[in-house]
């Protein structure tokens, strides 16, 4: 008996990753059986399989809980726990939007507004072109030179609305 939910369904043991390369599929195995047994392994293996994939979508969890033995709600609990794993891809330029309180008092919430329109994408999100994805991040350690942004690994210092699309135009 199937029951509406508004959780994510997971049918278990089905472990392809249709999106991704042989090549990369083969790496993630590799990653899995370099670290099968090493106590505490998994953060690593989730780490290096997001750098080889760019992402942890539900059947790259599956294969790695199956590969380390483990079960996918532990896996799953891991990648929903910690904000840097992600399951959904990511644009080409990643925006970093500082939520800290220097940057807060010194207008984060128009820049963050006026992101998410003019990019039609939200916090969290991915423009429909693939061009951009949108994060907001606790702190950037830049307090002195807020509202700041990051664009891959560009800062962009003492940001104001009216100076975001000609920094967005910089990154095709």
């Amino acid at each position: 008996m199937e029951q509406a939910s508004s959780q994510t369904t997971v049918e278990v043991g089905k472990t392809e990753a249709p999106e991704f390369t042989a090549d990369q599929l083969e790496g993630v195995d590799s990653i899995i059986r370099q670290n099968r047994d090493r106590p505490g392994a998994l953060i690593p293996v989730l780490k290096d399989v997001q750098d080889l994939t760019g992402y942890l979508p539900l059947p790259l969890q599956e294969r790695i809980a199956a590969g380390l033995n483990l079960s996918f709600s532990e896996v799953y609990g891991v990648v929903t726990f910690y904000s840097f794993f992600r399951q959904e891809p990511i644009g080409r330029h990643l925006i970093k939007v500082c939520m800290g309180t220097a940057c807060y008092v010194r207008g984060n919430k128009d820049l963050v507004e006026h992101l998410g329109r003019d990019l039609d994408c939200k916090l969290g999100g991915t423009t429909e072109d693939k061009r951009f994805s949108l994060d907001g991040v606790r702190c950037l350690g830049c307090c002195g030179i807020a509202p700041v942004i990051t664009v891959n690994e560009d800062v962009h210092r003492e940001i104001r609305v009216k100076e975001v699309a000609e920094i967005l135009e910089r990154y095709e």
